[in-house]
């Protein structure tokens, strides 16, 4: 455009209202358009992709969140059965010395 006012002022190929300029940048956004298009619909799958390893990810770890959570259950419940078997065990021994206690 500048080559076109200054230095061709005689003449100028393109003359003021840049008709030709004009065309040349529609048909550039014309070309440039489906490109734009193309690769956001590639980014949309990819992304798409990314999020769906993610919920996959997300469901796996809340599947071993859980299966933790019930193994931990079941390690108190075993854990608390077998603390009452100690503290019946510990009871019997101090009845008995209570008895051998009262004995003397």
């Amino acid at each position: 455009m500048l080559i076109n006012i200054w230095f061709l002022t005689t003449r100028p190929f393109d003359p003021f209202p840049f008709i030709l300029l004009n065309l040349i940048l529609s048909c550039l956004a014309a070309i440039q358009a489906p490109i734009i298009m193309m690769s956001q619909n590639r980014k949309e799958h990819k992304d798409r992709q990314r999020s769906e390893h993610d919920y996959k990810i997300n469901l796996k770890a809340e599947l071993e969140i859980k299966l933790l959570s019930e193994k931990i259950d079941h390690l108190l419940v075993h854990h608390n059965k077998k603390l009452l078997e100690i503290q019946e065990v510990q009871t019997d021994y101090l009845e008995d010395l209570m008895k051998e206690v009262k004995k003397r």
